[in-house]
């Protein structure tokens, strides 16, 4: 199984453009369906627990699912199968 950071890592260090290109479905206590997403803009580092944005920090066992290009990287569960 591919791990979030990992999936996330290969993309920064392989891909022309990194982050540039991936989408990150997570879980935000809170928000409708308890869902929400981050371009690969926004995040500004990948630690070994978590990776950081300006406003916060996200835990990788929240990450649900990773976009890279309109393909699945990277799936937990199919929670965010409906979402794009």
């Amino acid at each position: 199984m591919v791990y979030p950071r990992e999936a996330l890592n290969r993309i920064k260090w392989s891909e022309e453009g990194g982050l540039r290109e991936v989408t990150v479905w997570y879980v935000h206590r809170g928000a409708p369906g308890d869902l929400a997403k981050v371009q690969g803009t926004a995040i500004r580092s990948l630690g070994s627990l978590f990776f950081e944005m300006d406003e916060a920090s996200i835990p990788y066992h929240r990450v649900l699912r990773i976009d890279h290009r309109g393909v699945t990287v990277f799936e937990r569960d199919g929670r965010t199968r409906d979402q794009r």
